[in-house]
């Protein structure tokens, strides 16, 4: 990709889009791909402003493919916002500003221009590898998540930079722009690239609220002890279709007791064209009367999602499995499948069995452990998003039941939308219960670790980008510390309704296994 520049200090970020696109500015000129130039504002007399140089980390302007925050994103407008709002509040500052898909892209930038005496990278697509580029020359850098868009690769990245204690790098992970300028005005108060990490760091505390009431609604919770729990993971089976990640299927039958199914994508698509007309008709129907909206979604996409559902229904049988793994994106994309399974791992949630996202084998073992532990309390996988400015993490994906208290108890509203980020398909927004506290997990049985912290839902957020389910909660403990371990687990997190944490110790205990508190 072309790394067009695309500079603030035009007249044209006061304006809407089609006057801005109609003024034929330096930011336009660069979208089309020019090289353009503008002459910065006169430094303050007696004093050099200090260059910055914005390096949004993404794959083109507007998206042409499916990812986060969605196929056909157009991103021009928040990048002239973000660049603008830096301009106008940070006047002892120059900006330049460019776009790079990837590290190859960023060094030239950067090697272009070295007189630049900081960095700011923007994340707005999640895997693009920019800022450990901009890191490397040694100057401060500020990394800045684009939430919803650009937030695993962040959490990912960020976790790795704190973990090596890398001084000359700072992050911001807020919704609200104001965060973000007093990072930046981070550049002007340091007088050494090493003290640049520390001095946003504050900057970030400062901004943070104090935790709010974390008193929950009383939730009649019970538990299976740690021998009743270990006896129902040994009985259950794990379904794995178009292989996944991690590698740990050695470790999950050894450690935790789960046998593990391999199967290929073509036992789960002559399942799925087996599957039986009328049944699938029915199913469809009952989905559409439950659903509080369907949008986007045809008819017959509804009824190829309850043919999917019997599918894996029919495999679980068959194996006598109670868990289920498909590598969804792989194989909808591949042609291996014609159906996204979100609906029907929707239904098997509500049922107490488990139907898990991209053949991710952890989460899918995690999941078997709390649903025996709690007597069948769904597990809600997701990939979190962080914002300081609400002290709150957001869990995100486009599965959920909507039986959080398990196949006896209450149903909240759910929505059936496209999958969010290609709009294909059918997927599920749950309108999850709020007031009750979260218990979020991973196992690592390949390290005999459990990633632990807990939650207070406070909310379900309906912005249009990434995945339709955001089940927000304010974390339990120190917002900072929960920057810490992406790196180390990667992006995917289990949430499951009920304080869990005396029970996960205790299962941990038995196990001979180790707790890391998250937050």
């Amino acid at each position: 990709m072309k790394t067009p520049e695309l500079f603030s200090g035009c007249a044209c970020c006061g304006m809407d889009r089609r006057q801005f696109l109609a003024a034929g500015c330096a930011t336009c000129a660069a979208t089309a791909g020019l090289s353009v130039s503008a002459t910065p504002a006169p430094a303050a007399e007696g004093k050099k402003k200090k260059r910055i140089q914005i390096i949004y980390a993404l794959h083109a302007p507007q998206q042409s493919r499916p990812d986060w925050p969605n196929v056909g994103f157009d991103f021009q407008p928040h990048m002239d916002r973000i660049t603008g709002e830096l301009k106008k509040h940070c006047p002892d500052l120059e900006f330049t500003a460019a776009m790079a898909n990837g590290g190859e892209a960023a060094k030239k930038i950067i090697d272009a221009d070295k007189s630049v005496d900081g960095y700011v990278i923007y994340q707005m697509n999640c895997w693009n590898r920019v800022m450990r580029t901009a890191v490397a020359t040694g100057k401060p850098t500020l990394y800045a998540d684009f939430q919803y868009g650009g937030s695993g690769g962040f959490l990912v990245y960020t976790a790795a930079m704190l973990r090596n204690e890398t001084k000359n790098f700072g992050f911001v992970a807020s919704s609200n722009i104001e965060d973000l300028i007093a990072a930046v005005k981070c550049f002007s108060q340091i007088a050494k690239p090493e003290e640049f990490g520390a001095a946003v760091a504050k900057a970030r505390m400062a901004g943070t609220p104090k935790a709010g009431d974390l008193s929950c609604k009383a939730d009649d919770l019970k538990t299976l002890s740690p021998d009743e729990c270990l006896a129902a993971m040994k009985k259950s089976k794990m379904i794995t279709v178009g292989r996944g990640w991690p590698n740990i299927v050695d470790a999950v039958q050894s450690e935790m007791g789960i046998e593990v199914i391999d199967l290929p994508y073509e036992k789960l698509n002559a399942a799925w064209k087996a599957a039986d007309k009328d049944q699938s008709i029915e199913i469809a129907d009952r989905w559409q009367k439950a659903a509080a909206k369907v949008e986007g979604v045809e008819r017959k996409t509804l009824i190829k999602s309850a043919a999917m559902y019997l599918a894996q229904k029919a495999l679980l049988k068959k194996h006598g499995a109670n868990a289920i793994t498909i590598n969804c994106l792989g194989g909808f994309y591949g042609g291996h499948i014609h159906a996204y399974p979100c609906l029907a791992h929707h239904e098997l949630a509500n049922e107490g069995l488990i139907g898990a996202c991209e053949c991710d084998k952890r989460s899918t073992a995690t999941m078997i452990a709390m649903t025996a532990m709690t007597l069948g309390r769904p597990g809600f996988i997701s990939d979190p998003v962080i914002d300081t400015a609400s002290r709150q993490i957001i869990y995100a994906h486009c599965v959920s039941g909507n039986k959080p208290f398990g196949p006896g108890g209450a149903a909240n509203p759910f929505e059936i939308l496209t999958h969010s980020e290609d709009r294909q398909g059918a997927s599920v927004r749950s309108t999850l219960p709020v007031g009750y506290m979260t218990t979020t997990v991973e196992f690592a049985p390949e390290r005999k670790q459990i990633l632990f912290h807990r939650g207070k839902v406070v909310g379900n957020s309906t912005d249009d980008r990434a995945c339709r389910t955001k089940l927000v909660a304010e974390p339990v403990g120190d917002i900072e510390k929960l920057f810490t371990e992406w790196d180390q687990w990667g992006w995917h997190r289990v949430t499951v309704y009920g304080d869990l944490k005396e029970p996960v110790f205790a299962l941990a205990d038995r196990l001979k296994w180790k707790v890391l508190e998250e937050a």
